[in-house]
């Protein structure tokens, strides 16, 4: 390593982990990020590191230290990159997508993996959740950890999948709060701008689940300098989750654009309903106007006028005509 780069710790700003492991699995304790590149050189050693929103200092030590690519670097640097797996060398490079519920919004982030024979470097950017509990978790297992860096990176990916599942657990049960709100007597504006925001939300996870499939199935199959067959069924059981969360994301989204539909048209049905009563209670009130606005007329041969019983049988008429409309718009069902 040159004696110009930075020295970062395990303790420093953007360094979240930096651990060193044996090839039975056990946790052998930190070490500092200037130490990685002579620990790599150890036999029997691998190392996981994890970064949040690295400087590009650190990162530069990174690449130095691990031997990386510039290319998957300045993806790493630069975030905002879709779910993708590349093959730099003797190195694979990951993206994926993450996702966290905060408070009623969802919030995403990106996870970026550089895996090597002896190593695994996680960058996380956003609102990823962090991995020290998976880390935990795999060292509370060292004779799965003994397989390598391989299954690291399987324990990361299961942990952004199943992070995706809360999410959604939460959409289902709001949706059915949101139905009987959409089918309640008073409509709301906020209900469908709630659903169109679960919309929008559900498509930005699914543009993070769909992809991601693409690159669990190249790790189920594909690049055997990095992925033991022992870990292959741990790749194939986390795509299988991936699929389920895909479809269910798929299916929520047709129910809400349903939902966003049926509420769209029950505005128009009732706009419909008071559009009918009020040319209904129009068409009452033409009928006196008509009347009293025909005989109202400045005339003077008019015969019916000078009859006394004129007056009151245009009452009872005018009475009659407008009974008669009523009970038909009534049996119409516009009034």
């Amino acid at each position: 390593m040159s004696t110009d780069t930075p020295a970062h710790t395990a303790a420093a700003p953007g360094v979240v982990a930096c651990v060193a492991y044996d090839r039975s699995g056990q946790r052998l304790g930190d070490i500092a990020l200037a130490a990685i590149s002579d620990t790599l050189r150890a036999p029997e050693r691998f190392v996981w590191v994890g970064l949040y929103e690295p400087d590009d200092a650190l990162l530069a030590q990174m690449q130095e230290e691990f031997t990386l690519h510039p290319l998957a670097v300045e993806d790493a640097r630069n975030a905002h990159q879709r779910p993708k797996i590349e093959l730099y060398g003797e190195s694979l490079f990951v993206v994926a997508r993450t996702a966290a519920r905060e408070g009623s919004r969802v919030s995403f982030g990106e996870t970026h993996v550089f895996l090597g024979a002896n190593y695994i470097l996680t960058v996380r950017h956003g609102s990823a959740p962090g991995y020290a509990p998976v880390r935990r978790v795999a060292e509370q297992n060292p004779v799965l950890l003994a397989q390598g860096p391989g299954y690291a990176l399987y324990a990361v990916l299961d942990a952004i999948v199943d992070g995706f599942m809360p999410i959604l657990e939460t959409y289902q049960a709001e949706l059915e709060d949101l139905e009987s709100a959409i089918f309640a007597a008073q409509w709301k504006r906020s209900t469908l701008r709630r659903l169109y925001g679960m919309q929008r939300e559900l498509t930005r996870l699914r543009l993070a689940v769909a992809p991601l499939q693409d690159v669990l199935a190249q790790l189920e199959r594909l690049h055997p300098a990095f992925i033991p067959e022992t870990v292959r069924p741990y790749f194939r059981d986390v795509n299988d989750h991936a699929n389920r969360i895909n479809d269910a994301v798929n299916a929520m989204r047709e129910m809400l654009g349903a939902a966003m539909n049926v509420s769209v048209s029950l505005v128009t049905l009732n706009q419909n309903e008071v559009v009918k009563r009020l040319a209904s209670w129009a068409a009452l009130l033409a009928v006196p106007t008509l009347l009293t606005g025909w005989f109202g007329m400045n005339f003077r041969h008019m015969p019916e006028l000078d009859q006394p019983w004129a007056y009151p049988a245009l009452i009872v008429f005018t009475l009659m005509l407008c009974g008669g409309l009523y009970w038909w718009l009534k049996r119409a069902r516009w009034l």
